[in-house]
């Protein structure tokens, strides 16, 4: 019901000749956006991603709209330099996702886009535990899956019903990240490799060396197992930073500047990590606080995001995110 409401908000003030005026008050003068994967058929992948349409819409608007898509490190620098206050958009990527080079990439160099994948070590290597990938391949083949770690049994023989059920077990997982390790005898009886899974989805090292190369891309790091960092001791924290950030740069033999913190939230990262990203070499570091950049001199160590995806995005709520309006909705309805 929330959601329908932000919606009916979201077109309101498209249409009503609102949004000018709450853009002045609550837009800011930057917005890093966070991709993961862009998805040719959305609804096979149960709609977890970006629509390739949405994602050329979102980059077509952003030009239409006067938003000037530069690279992290020259949005920085011109919040500071830019005395004409112009709006400044980064393009964001997490985890390294085949398709941000086989679908993504063609439209991103339509447009000239410079752009950034954070790319966590176990996700070329094959080690990763995609949790995320798992859970997704369970539910979109299968009409019954039984979480014994929740001790619930989902019947979803229905696309929507394996949407709203895979939905339960992600927001169960993100209220402890450490119950994603909970899931591994799921998949071992149901005889998923979450090794083949990766094999699949995500990009292999000559893969990311190539892309490495490309002049819009940037590389950055993303730690070598993709843990909720505050679950960790400090030690332990450092060493997925450091690690991954080492790998990166022995594999693609080029400087990795950029982190982007697992999960992002304040569940999973807050001013430690934020001090061992800069101890560890890192010049910035993304989290996924949904926020635009509104200061000239931001911490480099926590910058804000803007999700752009999933299976409630629209063409209304993208522009309201952009242009200030969702902030003021989330004031509105108590910041949810």
């Amino acid at each position: 019901m929330k959601q329908l409401l932000k919606e009916s908000i979201f077109q309101t003030a498209r249409w009503s000749g609102l949004t000018p005026a709450l853009r002045r008050i609550f837009a800011g003068r930057a917005a890093i956006l966070m991709f993961h994967e862009v998805q040719p058929d959305r609804r096979s992948e149960l709609m977890t991603g970006t629509s390739v349409e949405h994602f050329e819409y979102a980059l077509s608007w952003l030009r239409q709209e006067g938003w000037e898509i530069v690279s992290l490190e020259a949005c920085l620098e011109r919040l500071v330099t830019d005395p004409q206050q112009r709006r400044y958009a980064v393009l964001t990527f997490d985890d390294g996702y085949r398709d941000n080079v086989s679908t993504a990439l063609p439209i991103l160099e339509r447009y000239n886009a410079p752009f950034t994948v954070y790319v966590p070590t176990g996700a070329p290597t094959r080690t990763l535990h995609s949790w995320w990938l798992g859970l997704r391949e369970m539910f979109r083949s299968r009409d019954a899956v039984t979480v014994d770690a929740m001790g619930i049994r989902f019947r979803c023989p229905e696309f929507d019903d394996k949407m709203l059920a895979l939905s339960k077990v992600t927001e169960w997982i993100h209220e402890d990240y450490g119950r994603a390790a909970l899931l591994a005898p799921m998949f071992s009886r149901a005889g998923l490799s979450l090794s083949a899974l990766n094999e699949a989805y995500f990009l292999d090292e000559r893969e990311l060396q190539v892309l490495a190369r490309h002049p819009l891309a940037s590389i950055g790091g993303h730690t070598a197992s993709h843990p909720a960092l505050a679950d960790l001791d400090a030690v332990s924290a450092r060493a997925e930073m450091a690690d991954n950030r080492n790998y990166l740069e022995n594999l693609l033999q080029r400087s990795v500047q950029h982190l982007a913190y697992p999960y992002g939230n304040a569940r999973a990262c807050g001013p430690r990590e934020a001090r061992l990203a800069e101890e560890v070499g890192f010049s910035t570091a993304v989290t996924t606080r949904h926020e635009q950049v509104s200061d000239s001199k931001p911490n480099p160590f926590v910058l804000p995001r803007i999700g752009v995806g999933g299976q409630f995005d629209t063409r209304a709520a993208f522009e309201a995110r952009m242009n200030g309006v969702q902030s003021a909705v989330r004031v509105l309805l108590g910041r949810t």
